[in-house]
């Protein structure tokens, strides 16, 4: 047990446990007499917390406030269906390589938490450690990578840098002795991998749910009251709900829920696209990105490439790309491994990314006494799920930031201690 962590809440609905046993044993009923994994509430007109978006990082922070700290008088607001953002929109890669300390112990505590998701959810995440690994394409990419991966290694993080050969070793599909992009090494972190994201959306839903958190769907929020400093309740689609504390998870929608509680954020909204591919036969046993651009690219379990790479050029809320882009991802993609050139693209989507001018995440507190940020995590939302919400469920039971997220306060924009990881400056478009 945590010290300082209250003692998990009790649940209050029966929820039906999965297990082989439980499968077994409702195959003689047709499968008819599974319990809902989880409800359909009414808004109540109070509650204790609020958190706005039913994505991955807000399903976490509820789950988190009911089982570690008792708050079990949560409702958890989406304008459309649970896990239907960024949550749904992605590539699903989990990792923790970073470089700077802001960073490296928050995306590690959220590895870990990722190692044992399944058995704490009683759902399969379908987390799988294949690998995550780096390419270097010249001498002074492989002192960086040695670089970052010796910082790894001081924060207590995995990794290993391989060389040329290591690398043919672990992925001979690869273009060594591309004239423009010979592969020099790379860094690899065997413990990273992906995770499947609509189950992850779903197993915290259901746990969420299990310890008596409302889940309110198709409830948009409209406005945020405020009386002085304080935040009092949010306006919604579905009639006023009056709080004690108010989350926001919102994801590319931060700047604009935020103007309604009067803040202006240091955060930008960009598209950024992903792609999958037909069903091929096994190719790609890891994650891999490519270090000469933009590129990053696995195997799903039903055999179809997924990838991406760079945001759109401009500002845009739209859930949805553009030609140019596909361009580019396509070529990079075939520069680093030409044999995927015949391949078909399956389908293309949008997420909206919520892009911070140092390329970090802000979780902490805000000017307002009860209003809570959780947002604008450009490339690292998926991969810091259960991190996020362990640490923001914290903030927010505790009125104060852990000392995981506190480096990661929007404080820091004012104070100018940023978290630069790629380093580029203030432009978000960048990172």
């Amino acid at each position: 047990m945590l010290a300082g962590v209250a003692p998990p809440a009790r649940t209050s609905r029966r929820m039906s446990r999965y297990s082989a046993l439980a499968l077994v044993r409702n195959a003689f009923s047709g499968h008819k007499d599974w319990t809902p994994a989880w409800r359909d509430p009414a808004p109540k007109q109070r509650y204790d917390v609020v958190i706005v978006g039913g994505g991955g990082h807000g399903l976490a922070t509820a789950y988190y406030l009911a089982k570690l700290h008792g708050i079990t008088n949560v409702a958890v607001l989406e304008k459309g269906w649970l896990g239907g953002g960024n949550t749904g929109r992605n590539t699903t890669i989990v990792r923790s390589n970073y470089l700077l300390d802001g960073n490296a112990p928050f995306y590690e505590h959220s590895l870990k938490l990722w190692e044992g998701l399944s058995a704490d959810l009683n759902y399969n995440v379908m987390f799988s450690q294949r690998g995550v690994l780096n390419l270097a394409h010249s001498d002074s990419q492989v002192d960086a990578y040695a670089r970052r991966g010796n910082a790894m290694r001081l924060n207590g993080i995995d990794s290993d840098l391989l060389d040329r050969e290591g690398v043919r070793r672990f992925c001979p599909e690869l273009a060594f002795d591309d004239a423009r992009f010979p592969i020099y090494g790379g860094l690899l972190q065997r413990r990273g991998g992906t995770a499947r994201h609509d189950a992850v959306a779903w197993g915290l839903a259901r746990g969420a749910d299990s310890l008596g958190v409302d889940l309110i769907q198709n409830c948009e929020v409209t406005g945020i009251r405020r009386e002085g400093d304080r935040v009092v309740g949010v306006e919604t689609s579905r009639g006023f709900i009056a709080c004690g504390k108010l989350g926001l998870a919102v994801a590319g929608n931060t700047g604009r829920l935020g103007a309604m509680a009067g803040l202006r954020l240091p955060i930008e909204s960009h598209v950024l696209q992903a792609f999958v591919s037909e069903g091929l036969k096994p190719l790609v046993d890891h994650v891999i990105t490519f270090g000469a651009g933009h590129f990053y690219i696995s195997q799903s379990d039903k055999g179809g490439l997924v990838f991406g790479g760079d945001l759109d050029g401009y500002n845009s809320y739209a859930q949805r790309g553009n030609l140019p882009v596909i361009e580019e991802v396509v070529s990079i993609g075939i520069s680093m491994m030409p044999c995927i050139s015949r391949t078909r693209l399956l389908r293309h989507w949008g997420g909206v990314m919520d892009m911070t001018m140092d390329g970090s995440p802000i979780i902490g507190k805000t000017p307002l006494a009860n209003l809570y940020l959780n947002g604008g995590w450009c490339y690292g939302g998926f991969k810091a799920t259960p991190g996020s919400g362990w640490v923001f469920a914290w903030t927010i039971a505790n009125d104060r930031p852990h000392e995981l997220n506190a480096k990661l306060d929007l404080d820091r924009f004012r104070a100018g201690r940023m978290v630069d990881e790629s380093g580029h400056g203030p432009q978000p478009n960048l990172h």
